[in-house]
């Protein structure tokens, strides 16, 4: 028999981590509230049998006020997970319990999972499981899922209430957390109200709640007449009343009140002499006032130098020399042997291995890079940076909740454009998705590496860490500009979670490196080498479909010499760097391998060149920091052009959004280029 499980917790209670240790999945594990935004799912390799874990949004209540609620509360109502394993922080249980309380409100099958006991036990902390399971009258396990600690005990748990619950018809459990006064209408509404509706109603008693809580998307949902609506304002004023506060606030307090009950009974903390906690103290200089932005700024520049510097620069160097010269030579040298046609031998060594090569030769730069940055995240300081953007941002009209997406987008565009889900107005969501494509996603990187190293090669890491700022000033003006005129609204109150600061382990920051770095290889398997054959194909033939000694007289020089002009106020008017940003939007790595066919990269002939040294003949230090700001700023790839457009629902905000960012990216590229040659920069 197949089971399915359903992981729901708040964010931080390590909630993916569990779901990594469950399944050996390379899902990725964060360490800042909203990390989650769908639903992901797993086989358990823990134990024998068809058991599949279902991780869901990290969320603190199932209350239907955010996109991770709705997605948490539709999945365990419609899709019925044999069993809720809900994860609960050992450190924090009376807070994690509230959304335990909703949970067995539901009468679905719980398991509670006590996770980062080690934590727990590490401050002394005492936890009475036992008083636990009397209490919430259900299975609760310890354990600490960064360290396999109790994961199998656990899902042995889960699967043994899965299996007694599929061999008899067991009637929802209503765990009695309220008073007498809430249960009376709670009964009543049950008996007098939802027999009169027409729905189909599995858990009469939670609809009961729900009704008299005033959810509007069950009243939506079960079509609540405006006459039973009526009858249950009558309950909900007479308990307004006696308790002197509005229906919603009086249901939570309930929950609150039984929450506090419990962990008074159950847990045991230990006295400390100072009410300060590790993080707490560590927050007191990396959230000061002051020092938090040079602290971030400082970091982070620290971060490009290693990338950029002597580890980043020797990984270029070998994999450059192995693939545009040793691999080269041997394929050419092979294919020539075996007789293959010329214009197949082109299409192998000039197409193929210089247009995908010349995108791989950055990909450990790129998984250097994301390893710092999961350190970063894992520890929980990424958090903090948003904490403290929402202090600059707020000043300038905007809510520091956006730079969350905004973070997510110096890995890639996609997730990013879909966090803003977590955002509460549709005016919010849509500001944030127009500045997104401001950040410098992973995807550019092997452009900004192979233009610095080119160019700037003495000052690699403050030119790159130059474009990192960029980005966020124009995001940042961007957003002051639109939330001025299109895209007017007040600033919404910026409420998350700071998670307590964390070691991370090296399994979960070899998972991140790998989830973010994966893309780029499959990516030259796939799309890079698909670009790198369409594009040898129309600069080997004219329209004609003859072949031409000469790209430029080729179906894609005709292209690019169509579009150059519009880049020549900009400094690159050349119709390969036309062409290069054209593939851009297939994918920003596409630049790069777009010059390397173009330029001749890897080809078999007599004076085959380096790809650095031919843009040394095309371009100068201020056109190609010209060039990569204009890389850096304009329209996103056609995967989050797809993503944008699902996101909004609407083909006039997507190009409004495309058009917006493109305008921009060619506003200050002609600026810097303009400007620069007036200033006397070559």
């Amino acid at each position: 028999m197949s089971f399915k499980f359903a992981l729901v917790g708040n964010p931080n209670c390590g909630k993916t981590t569990l779901f990594n240790e469950m399944t050996g999945s390379t899902q990725y594990v964060g360490n800042w509230p909203g990390v989650t935004i769908e639903k992901k799912e797993g086989k358990v390799r823990k134990i024998e049998g068809d058991v599949w874990i279902v991780d869901l949004p990290g969320i603190y209540s199932l209350s239907p006020y955010s996109m991770e609620e709705i997605i948490a509360r539709d999945y365990i109502l419609n899709e019925k997970p044999d069993v809720v394993i809900n994860i609960i922080d050992a450190t924090n249980i009376e807070r994690n319990l509230y959304l335990t309380t909703q949970l067995l409100e539901l009468g679905v099958n719980v398991v509670v999972a006590l996770n980062m006991m080690d934590s727990a036990d590490a401050k002394g902390d005492k936890i009475n499981i036992g008083i636990l399971e009397t209490q919430l009258k259900v299975p609760v396990i310890p354990i600490a899922a960064s360290k396999g600690r109790g994961v199998k005990e656990l899902l042995e748990s889960a699967l043994n209430v899965a299996q007694a619950a599929a061999s008899a018809e067991v009637a929802p459990v209503f765990t009695e957390m309220h008073d007498e006064s809430i249960l009376s209408c709670i009964q009543e509404i049950e008996q007098n109200i939802i027999p009169q509706l027409n729905s189909k109603i599995q858990n009469s008693r939670w609809t009961a709640l729900k009704l008299l809580e005033g959810d509007e998307k069950v009243q939506e949902t079960l079509k609540v007449p405006d006459a039973m609506l009526s009858e249950i304002k009558l309950y909900q004023e007479k308990l307004e009343k006696k308790y002197d506060m509005d229906i919603e606030t009086i249901i939570a307090d309930s929950r609150y009140q039984f929450t506090t009950s419990v962990t008074r009974k159950a847990v045991k903390k230990k006295e400390r002499g100072s009410n300060l906690t590790a993080s707490d103290k560590i927050d007191k200089v990396v959230t000061n006032r002051i020092l938090a932005i040079p602290l971030f700024l400082t970091t982070m520049f620290g971060i490009f130098s290693v990338t950029f510097g002597t580890i980043g620069s020797f990984t270029i160097d070998f994999l450059d020399v192995l693939v545009n010269e040793t691999v080269a030579a041997f394929a050419s040298s092979w294919l020539e042997g075996a007789g293959v046609a010329v214009w197949l031998q082109d299409l192998i060594v000039g197409g193929i291995i210089g247009g995908v090569g010349s995108m791989v030769v950055f990909v450990p730069q790129i998984m250097i890079l994301f390893f710092f940055l999961s350190i970063l995240e894992d520890t929980g300081y990424m958090a903090r940076a948003a904490f403290v953007m929402d202090r600059l941002l707020r000043k300038l009209g905007l809510s520091g909740k956006s730079f969350i997406p905004m973070l997510i987008g110096f890995g890639c565009s996609v997730p990013a454009v879909m966090s803003t889900r977590t955002l509460e107005t549709e005016k919010d969501r849509r500001l944030t998705i127009m500045l997104i494509p401001f950040m410098s996603c992973g995807a550019k990187l092997p452009i900004y590496a192979l233009y610095t190293a080119a160019f700037f090669a003495s000052n690699q890491t403050m030119v790159v860490f130059s474009l990192y700022l960029l980005g966020i000033v124009i995001a940042i003006l961007s957003g002051v500009l639109l939330k001025k005129t299109i895209l007017q609204g007040e600033v919404p109150p910026f409420v998350m979670e700071l998670p307590p600061y964390r070691i991370p382990t090296i399994k979960g920051l070899m998972i991140h490196m790998w989830d973010k770095g994966k893309g780029f290889v499959k990516k030259a398997g796939t799309i890079i080498f698909v670009a790198a054959v369409m594009i040898w194909f129309l600069q080997y033939f004219n329209f004609s479909f003859q072949a031409v000694a000469d790209p430029g007289d080729s179906m894609i020089g005709a292209i690019g010499k169509t579009i150059a002009p519009i880049f020549t106020p900009l400094g690159f008017g050349d119709w390969k760097s036309a062409v290069a940003l054209l593939t851009g939007f297939i994918a920003k790595e596409a630049v790069v391998s777009t010059m390397g066919i173009l330029h001749g990269v890897a080809e078999a002939t007599e004076g085959s060149t380096d790809l650095i040294t031919a843009l040394q003949t095309a371009f100068t230090p201020l056109t190609a920091y010209a060039f990569m700001v204009f890389s850096l700023l304009y329209c996103p790839c056609m995967a989050a052009f797809a993503t944008i457009k699902r996101e909004m629902n609407s083909w006039k905000w997507t190009f409004i959004t495309i058009g917006y960012s493109t305008t921009v990216a060619w506003v200050i590229a002609f600026l810097i280029f303009q400007g620069g040659k007036i200033l006397g920069f070559s």
